[in-house]
């Protein structure tokens, strides 16, 4: 198979009869495909400004848009490539777009820019940021409730949200459930055994230390799950209490500074699951996973440190002294001053973080003093993601 294909004239990019690929998120007009040749690896492809690429026949059969291969209302695959392509097709290129003629009759049409965005050798571009960790100095963005409000507000939150893990909205009103209404917005409400939206105050009988006045040293919520919540959502709506200010710090840059510090702390920590457990009269959820998990490239994948709420440790002996020495040394990072964030939240604001990188914690504050109280709730990061997507097609 070396057969060159005869091309056309290059089209202009506004052309009525370029392929659909059926795809909600916008992609490139151009450039014009002005080559298509049969390999043995598949079509080779030359774009105008002179990129190539080699598909193989399989991947572009797969590929196939039509509304046979892709449901045109959900978009979602109906082709299913079990066999392989035993016979190629007949290739043309008309108005710098690919068009495959199979052998079983079946037509496929590409658009270049659609190709040309995907081809192997392209990085495909996302509207999701990487997290980045903290810097010397570091705030977090400040974006007003009424500019939250917009699409373009909206989109700076999630970008920040999502590459800082922590963000504030400023000037909010002060009325019950706001934190709902906002939340709503990005995703549903994601619910625990505290319900799917909670009160932060201090109140008799509690079952966990944030509702109570007590100081809460640095922390995630609920490692005792399988999937720990996301994102979690706090908004002020009193705080006149004297203490009781904010405390945050990054967990992606206390690892890192583990890492340099302490290697071979921060391998007991990663490799090392332990129990974790909440009980009361109507729950007990429990978890065994480490304290630091990382990905294959070493890069935090999340935290779980909270330590009211580990249970007993149940390690072999000659490893107990290691791991205590370990969780020593990153405790200490964490609350180091060079590590901690402090604030204190106003009526009106709502700070979010990302539960599963972001530690929070917070001062003790006098109840006699004046009234405090917070509403929370949690989001799936995936609804960040997912909305920060549709926003950036239009924004």
């Amino acid at each position: 198979m070396n057969s060159a294909v005869q091309t056309t004239t290059i089209p202009t990019t506004n052309n009525a009869q370029a392929p659909d690929m059926g795809e909600l998120t916008p992609y490139q007009t151009g450039p014009a495909l002005t080559q298509a040749m049969l390999t043995q690896q598949g079509i080779a492809l030359e774009w105008q400004d002179g990129q190539q690429t080699t598909l193989p026949l399989l991947w572009l059969r797969d590929h196939c848009a039509c509304p046979a291969c892709r449901h045109p209302q959900t978009r979602e695959r109906l082709y299913l490539p079990l066999e392989a392509i035993s016979e190629p097709p007949t290739v043309a290129l008309l108005d710098g777009h690919l068009h495959l003629n199979w052998q079983d009759g079946h037509v496929s049409t590409f658009h270049s820019g659609w190709l040309y965005q995907r081809r192997p050798e392209a990085t495909l571009a996302s509207a999701v940021p990487n997290a980045k960790p903290w810097i010397d100095n570091f705030a977090p963005e400040r974006i007003n409730h009424s500019d939250f409000l917009t699409p373009q507000g909206e989109k700076a939150w999630l970008t920040a949200m999502l590459r800082d893990g922590l963000a504030l909205i400023t000037d909010g009103p002060l009325v019950e459930e706001e934190v709902s209404r906002l939340a709503e917005r990005i995703g549903p409400l994601r619910a625990t055994n505290f319900g799917a939206r909670f009160d932060v105050r201090s109140k008799p009988n509690p079952n966990n230390a944030a509702y109570t006045a007590v100081g809460l040293p640095l922390h995630v919520d609920l490692p005792n799950w399988q999937q720990p919540p996301d994102i979690q959502l706090l908004y002020c709506l009193q705080n006149e209490a004297s203490g009781g200010e904010s405390l945050f710090a990054d967990g992606a840059r206390v690892v890192e500074a583990l890492r340099q510090q302490d290697p071979k702390a921060l391998a007991i920590l990663s490799e090392t699951p332990i129990d974790f457990r909440f009980q009361d009269e109507s729950h007990d959820i429990s978890m065994r996973a480490p304290v630091v998990t990382l990905d294959s490239a070493g890069n935090l994948v999340e935290m779980r440190l909270n330590n009211w709420i580990r249970d007993a440790l149940h390690l072999p002996v000659e490893q107990m002294d290691a791991w205590y020495s370990a969780y020593a040394l990153l405790w200490k990072l964490f609350h180091s001053e060079a590590h901690q964030l402090e604030f204190t939240l106003h009526p009106g604001q709502m700070i979010a973080f990302d539960n599963r990188r972001v530690l929070h914690g917070r001062r003790e504050f006098d109840p006699n003093s004046g009234a405090r109280h917070l509403q929370g709730t949690y989001l799936d990061r995936d609804m960040l993601a997912s909305r920060l997507r549709v926003l950036a097609r239009n924004v």
